[in-house]
């Protein structure tokens, strides 16, 4: 039992939970949030209040945003938009297949000058790009590096609206990605059309994975698709299922009509279960 706020550093982005400790912090607030940089500002989008589940292992907010903090986190965002304007111009002119996708940069202590700049790009293979970051080097007059991102890190990074009409699951609440295969869309009897079951970076959506367990469960008790089943309202043939409603479709051999059971109801076990305890 213990309290817990959560915050934003970009509007509508990802979710961070933390404890607040002593603060109470309000929606809209700006706080500073602990990070491997040092304290950086992001603004609470849920006010904090009292949950059922264990915060001990919960960052904690490191205070409230002063003025200078702000000025500091406007100074990091200006940064942030020149040296996205000047790494496009110069992929530009150096011809390379490369596309910007997000900037971070950290301001180091101004009698040091040590200022970094991470430029996150994709591209459809490795590229070449020392000279580049030469040049990105000189013309932002801070150290310089560039990592490449793959297709579902890039999704997450910018975000995006998926198919369903809700935020990217990567860009909000999914910490790592699990393996998606192309099984997992034919146990679900998924289309296998690229275009309807592929998410924004154009790889398998990973909210296939989400119900995958429920199907494999229903399959290894279900009766087959052509299989003989007795049915409360008589004996016919499994034409089909229905996975979320927990059911199967049975075409009744008195009348040729179809009817919906439940699971349980058609399958051996609770057939046998029936037949030696029902007087």
């Amino acid at each position: 039992m213990g309290m817990l706020c959560a915050v934003s550093f970009n509007r509508y982005g990802r979710l961070y939970y933390l404890d607040p400790g002593e603060l109470r912090p309000q929606v809209g607030d700006r706080v500073l949030v602990p990070t491997d940089d040092g304290p950086e500002v992001a603004e609470c989008v849920w006010a904090a209040q009292w949950v059922s589940e264990d915060t001990d292992g919960f960052p904690r907010l490191a205070g409230l945003a002063q003025e200078e903090d702000l000025h500091r986190d406007e100074l990091l965002r200006r940064r942030k938009a020149e040296a996205k304007v000047a790494a496009k111009r110069l992929i530009r002119e150096h011809g390379l297949p490369m596309k910007v996708v997000a900037i971070d940069h950290v301001l180091g202590e101004p009698e040091t000058g040590s200022d970094r700049t991470t430029v996150y790009f994709t591209a459809p293979h490795r590229v070449d790009f020392r000279s580049l970051v030469r040049d990105l080097g000189a013309t932002l007059r801070c150290r310089v590096e560039l990592r490449q991102l793959s297709a579902r890190d890039s999704a997450r990074v910018q975000g995006g609206i998926g198919s369903c009409g809700r935020d990217l699951c990567c860009a909000t609440f999914l910490n790592d990605f699990e393996p998606v295969t192309i099984r997992m869309a034919k146990d679900q009897d998924l289309p296998l059309n690229p275009l309807r079951i592929s998410g924004a970076c154009g790889r398998l959506m990973c909210c296939l994975k989400y119900e995958h367990p429920l199907y494999q469960r229903f399959q290894e008790s279900a009766p087959a698709i052509g299989s003989r089943v007795t049915t409360p309202e008589g004996d016919g043939k499994v034409v089909g299922h229905s996975v979320p409603k927990d059911s199967v479709t049975v075409r009744l051999d008195a009348d040729g009509s179809r009817c919906s059971c439940s699971r349980a109801a058609v399958c051996a076990p609770r057939q046998a279960h029936d037949q030696q305890y029902t007087p």
